[in-house]
C-alpha cells in the first residue's frame, strides 16, 4: 500500500529530518520526495510505501498529526486509493 505524506508550515531547521525519522522509525520507505520553499512557506511531498510498516495506517496518520502538532507544521497522509479515489469522476 501507497500514501502521500503532506508537510506544510513556516520553513524550519530539520523538517526533513524529523518526517524521515519517523518514516524509520515506524519502517515506512520514502519512494520519492519533493520540497519546496515558497518565501517562509516549506511545502514537502512524500510518496511512500506502507507495505512494511510495523502499525496500522491509522496510527500511522495519529503519529504524523503529533509530529505536525509537536513542529507547528500540518503533517498528513492519506493513503493513494483514497487520493485516487478523490480525482476520479
Amino acid at each position: 500500500m501507497k500514501a502521500v505524506i503532506t508537510v506544510i508550515g513556516h520553513d524550519t531547521v530539520g523538517v526533513v529530518a524529523k518526517v524521515s525519522a519517523v518514516c524509520a522509525e515506524l519502517n515506512i520507505n520514502i519512494e520519492d520526495i519533493s520540497q519546496s520553499i515558497m518565501q517562509d512557506m516549506f511545502c514537502m511531498i512524500m510518496l511512500v510505501s506502507l507495505n512494511r510498516c510495523t502499525v496500522d495506517p491509522a496510527a500511522v496518520r495519529d503519529r504524523f498529526t503529533a509530529l505536525g502538532d509537536e513542529m507547528k507544521m500540518q503533517v498528513t497522509m492519506t493513503r493513494q486509493e483514497v487520493f485516487d479515489a478523490m480525482h476520479t469522476i
